[in-house]
């Protein structure tokens, strides 16, 4: 698995002109799925995720997390994470699951991350054309593989 995330005052994701997910100060992660992911992936990212110490405390210091400060999770899938521009320059995805591989995988992250944060998490429409909306707050973004664990 593959996510980016990022640290935002708000977030939104609309689809067919409606929102569908929207968050205030938080977290928007865009999560990328291929076939070799399971189960081990979505419970260490997800514990990732949810203790990342990237919001600041009270001196300004990044050492808070999204747990700490109360803040919302917008999850978002994005098969685009995986990918490979070696050859030429049209991407090649056929690293990123199907749809029924990642749908699963999708769903379980989706409930691990509203377990290990304690509370429901919004989150786009998997597969949709989706238009997201962000403001950064930094800007702060951190880009994690769940096949390196740097």
């Amino acid at each position: 698995m593959r996510a980016v995330i990022q640290r935002v005052r708000e977030a939104s994701v609309i689809v067919d002109d409606q929102v569908r997910g929207s968050v205030g100060q938080g977290l928007l992660i865009f999560l990328g799925i291929e076939d070799a992911d399971n189960e081990e992936d979505i419970q260490w990212l997800s514990g990732k995720i949810v203790n990342l110490r990237i919001f600041d405390d009270s001196d300004g210091v990044m050492n808070l997390s999204v747990k700490d400060t109360g803040g919302d999770i917008l999850l978002v899938s994005q098969f685009t994470l995986h990918a490979s521009t070696r050859k030429g320059n049209r991407p090649s995805y056929i690293r990123a699951s199907k749809p029924e591989i990642a749908i699963p995988l999708y769903e379980k992250m989706i409930r691990q991350l509203e377990t290990d944060r304690g509370k429901k998490i919004q989150t786009g429409e998997f597969g949709a054309d989706m238009q997201v909306r962000l403001w950064n707050n930094g800007p702060v973004t951190i880009t994690i593989d769940t096949k390196a664990k740097e």
